[in-house]
C-alpha cells in the first residue's frame, strides 16, 4: 500500500513540479501552501510521510516539524525538508528537530525517489 504523503510548499510552480514527480513515482500527495495550512491538515488527517519546504510564510518548515513532533502520532513519521539554503547550515537545526532527510532545491528527482524508497520499506503508522 502506498504511503499517504503531505506536501507543504508555498511556491506553486515548485509544488506542481513536486506533484508531478510524486505522481510519476505512484503517489497522490495531499498539499498545503504554507506551514500553518500543513499543520492543520496533518492534525486533521494522518500522513505516513511529510515533505515540506524550509522557508514559507506563516510557518516555516522547521517550525512545522517542531509542532508535528509534539503530536504523538508524528513522533516517528519521516519528515523530508527541502531547502535552498546551505545544507551545512540547515542540517544541524534539522537534526535537532528529528527531521529525517534534508534535500537541496532545485530538487533532483533521483534524490527524492531514493528518500521515498527508504521510507516505503518502513511500517510507519
Amino acid at each position: 500500500m502506498k504511503k499517504r504523503i503531505l506536501l507543504v510548499e508555498d511556491n506553486l510552480a515548485t509544488q506542481s513540479q513536486l506533484i508531478e514527480i510524486l505522481q510519476a513515482l505512484g503517489y497522490s500527495p495531499a498539499t498545503a501552501n504554507d506551514g500553518l495550512g500543513g499543520l492543520n491538515l496533518a492534525l486533521n488527517k494522518r500522513f505516513d510521510l511529510i515533505i515540506t519546504d524550509h522557508k514559507m510564510p506563516l510557518m516555516d518548515g522547521l517550525v512545522l516539524a517542531r509542532n508535528l513532533r509534539e503530536d504523538s502520532f508524528y513522533k516517528n513519521v519521516p519528515i523530508v525538508l527541502l531547502t535552498t539554503d546551505d545544507y551545512s547550515l540547515v542540517a544541524a537545526r534539522a537534526e535537532k528537530l528529528n527531521i529525517n532527510t534534508v534535500l537541496a532545491k532545485p530538487l533532483n528527482k533521483g534524490d527524492l525517489a531514493a528518500a521515498l524508497n527508504d521510507y516505503a520499506e518502513q511500517d510507519i503508522a
